[in-house]
């Protein structure tokens, strides 16, 4: 808003818009006391998805990230999973958190809880379901029935050989969203291949770029093509109840590790696309900002990151010590540092490995040049802002007793989404969401005896 209109409103009465004045706001907003009042602030938002109801067909990282993204937002999300082992990461162990002595004794015959199931497993109920057996296909279809949200991800048609594809869905319940996570999409010649995070990451670019330039490609720390399909599935999920809101019908989402890789190639591809440059491995460097990486220095590694001349000339000045560097030719602009990436390099680190890291951070603390240690995990969370914003939470676990988990990342009005429940046990909840279908515990127990839950 320009000066010129910044204490200005705009009233909406009459056949014209009229500017009304904020020089004496009590007689606008009606306060005697407009000075001195304590106007207090809303905190936390209400769940947004409450009452929404998510089927969750999903396993390992993409899906369960989208899910419980859904589940954060207040959605009641039924996590349906093998009958005998679960989800893929149940297993995926060791690391995993202790038993304590009173877990539910109908849970002893399971392992313990893997870390990697209680990432991203919070605020879910899980059922488990033979879908070989026709019974379990009809507690599916029921399950189909009555949710707003089915999300998949499954070999595409997989589920349609099965009677629950998309269009067998629809029929049961034309307001389902139906959202499908594949490693290739629902069509095209790799349609049926399996999705690995770790092979996209190859075949998408992402490992062509993420590496030293004098060694191999290497993968990302962590599975990130997953986590940004959950995070892609996830919006699509809500922009589709949204435009259900408006035309009363389901949705089929296609979204797959394949696609969110190459869009995730932001600038990379656009860099190929618009110049037809073809991308290198720089490590932690920025291939078209110089000095942006990585440095050594007497005991350890910082960040540092100056992405404009101003930034640069604060770096060689208050923290190198060299003035003259943002004046020589060869670094004066950041163009010619690309140029010269090499000789600038070896310049900054031959100045840096002559203290130790807390000196260069002392130096570098408030100057206006983006930087940052290099932590390790226990760091991290030790971090102060990381303290102060609660990145934590502490839960309390049936099988495992307190655990800690990642809080969810976003706020509302100062809070956080809660987290309602802790991330389920295998088949703990059962007999409660088939109770809810309106089973009988007689038909439960009988379902029970036969393999089908």
């Amino acid at each position: 808003m320009s000066r010129r209109f910044a204490s200005t409103f705009y009233s909406m009465s009459g056949p014209m818009l009229r500017p009304l004045s904020l020089r004496n706001p009590r007689r606008l907003f009606g306060l005697r006391h407009y000075q001195t009042r304590d106007v207090r602030q809303p905190t936390g938002m209400p769940p947004p998805l409450k009452g929404i109801r998510v089927l969750d067909l999903t396993r390992v990282l993409a899906g369960p990230t989208a899910t419980m993204l859904l589940a954060d937002l207040g959605a009641d999300v039924v996590k349906v999973e093998e009958i005998t082992r679960g989800d893929d990461t149940r297993t995926w162990n060791p690391p995993s958190a202790p038993i304590v002595a009173s877990a539910p004794p109908e849970s002893a015959h399971l392992p313990p809880e893997s870390a990697y199931f209680l990432a991203v497993n919070r605020n879910k109920r899980s059922m488990t379901v033979n879908f070989r057996a026709p019974e379990g296909l009809e507690i599916v279809r029921k399950l189909v029935a009555r949710a707003d949200v089915l999300v998949e991800n499954f070999i595409s048609g997989k589920l349609a050989s099965m009677g629950l594809g998309w269009e067998d869905c629809r029929k049961i319940n034309p307001r389902l969203i139906y959202a499908s996570i594949t490693g290739y999409g629902q069509t095209g010649p790799y349609r049926t291949a399996a999705g690995y995070d770790v092979i996209v990451e190859a075949e998408a670019g992402l490992m062509h770029i993420t590496g030293e330039p004098d060694r191999p490609p290497s993968k990302v720390g962590v599975a990130a093509t997953d986590i940004a399909t959950g995070l892609y599935a996830h919006g699509a999920i809500m922009a589709a109840l949204l435009s259900r809101q408006q035309t009363g019908e389901g949705v089929w989402i296609d979204c797959n590790l394949f696609e969110t890789q190459i869009a995730g190639l932001a600038n990379i591809a656009s860099n190929y696309l618009i110049a037809g440059t073809e991308a290198t491995r720089h490590g932690t460097a920025h291939p078209s900002v110089v000095p942006y990486q990585v440095f050594p220095c007497r005991n350890g590694f910082l960040m540092i990151g100056a992405g404009n001349n101003k930034q640069f000339g604060l770096l060689c000045e208050k923290v190198l010590g060299e003035p003259a560097l943002a004046l020589d030719p060869r670094f004066v602009t950041n163009e010619a540092r690309v140029t010269n990436r090499i000789e600038l390099i070896r310049i900054i680190e031959d100045v840096l490995m002559q203290a130790d890291r807390e000196h260069w951070l002392e130096r570098l603390t408030g100057l206006g040049v983006p930087f940052g240690p290099i932590n390790n995990i226990q760091q991290t969370f030790e971090h102060p802002q990381a303290v102060a914003r609660g990145v934590t939470v502490e839960v309390e676990h049936p099988r495992a007793g307190k655990i800690k988990l990642v809080a969810p990342a976003v706020s509302y009005n100062g809070e956080k989404m809660k987290v309602r429940r802790p991330p389920p046990w295998l088949s703990e909840h059962t007999g409660e969401v088939m109770e809810e279908l309106g089973y009988t515990d007689e038909q439960i127990t009988e379902l029970r005896g036969m393999g089908v839950i």
